[in-house]
């Protein structure tokens, strides 16, 4: 049973993810593929925060916080991913309303984080090449708790705002949502209530904290950046560039293609290519992170040899 009738109208109990496609073979190869991605998702991620915690050359305030990023992409790749591999295989993949809004509010909530974790990231490298006699006061072990508590609570109010705008949605016509998870703008699209406030502000919500995060990102490397042509030294400057190429791949990574799903005219692309980038802002990119710090990081390279030699020799 899908709808319970409530006065006038029909309130919906559940919602059809319809998923990416509806071709038996292709949903058959897509499921390998993202099944693979997602084990190479949990195993790389978890692999970096044990690596982080277990090492002490790594307990340095770019590595706590990258420990937690690893902690945000686990947590967002299985908002989605779990869900999106049952469909592969079901003929008619069902989730209850509750389900939908739990999922929605935990891919808002590890979005945001994320979006917090990499602003903080590129204001610890500012820090550290801009400021670096500074560097063990200004980045303290209070401040960095600070910062990190700042993160999870903007991913709590930005969730709340969303959650409290889909519990304000009312749903009473068909239940199919044209995604492979319970995102804001296909549910918006079922609600048969007025949906110009409630969009208005989670627009306005999420909007917001893509420019303030985006904006900290772009003015600490523009600093970095101008420090770093002051530097005499090639040495110097390769040393600050090597630090900062893996952030700022992740960055370019992530934001563009939150800004393709969430700030591009909805006009200039279809429902098929935004689930294709969702996919890969989702699935992929969780998984790309580890590989990218750890293959462009010469110290988490180098601990982590460190760490297998000695598990070799031990054996």
């Amino acid at each position: 049973m899908d709808s319970l009738v409530t006065g006038n109208h029909t309130a919906v109990t559940e919602f059809i993810l319809l998923g990416l496609t509806e071709d038996p073979v292709l949903r058959v190869f897509l499921f390998m593929i993202i099944l693979c991605i997602y084990l190479v998702t949990i195993c790389g991620n978890l692999s970096t925060i044990i690596l982080i915690r277990v090492s002490s050359q790594l307990h340095h305030p770019m590595y706590f916080f990258l420990s937690h990023l690893a902690f945000a992409d686990i947590g967002f790749s299985s908002s989605v991913t779990p869900n999106m591999l049952i469909n592969f295989l079901v003929e008619r993949n069902a989730i209850s309303y509750l389900g939908c809004a739990t999922q929605l509010g935990s891919v808002v909530f590890f979005g945001t984080v994320e979006c917090f974790l990499l602003a903080v990231m590129a204001y610890d490298r500012f820090v550290a090449i801009c400021n670096p006699l500074l560097y063990s006061t200004k980045m303290s072990t209070q401040v960095c708790l600070q910062l990190l508590v700042v993160a999870y609570t903007g991913g709590f109010l930005n969730a709340s705002i969303f959650s409290l705008s889909f519990f304000s949605l009312l749903f009473c016509g068909p239940n199919g949502v044209n995604h492979f998870f319970c995102d804001f703008a296909p549910l918006v699209e079922l609600s048969c209530s007025d949906v110009s406030v409630i969009a208005f502000v989670s627009s306005f919500s999420a909007g917001s904290i893509i420019v303030v995060t985006a904006f900290v990102i772009a003015i600490s490397y523009i600093y970095i950046l101008i420090t770093i042509l002051r530097m005499s030294s090639t040495e110097g400057r390769h040393k600050a560039f090597s630090t900062c190429t893996s952030h700022l791949t992740a960055v370019t990574l992530y934001y563009g293609t939150i800004t393709f799903i969430y700030v591009m005219p909805k006009s200039s692309y279809s429902t098929d290519q935004n689930k294709v980038v969702s996919v890969f802002y989702t699935v992929v990119i969780p998984m790309l992170n580890p590989l990218i710090y750890s293959l462009r990081n010469q110290e988490i390279k180098g601990t982590l040899k460190r760490v297998l030699g000695r598990k070799i020799f031990s054996w």
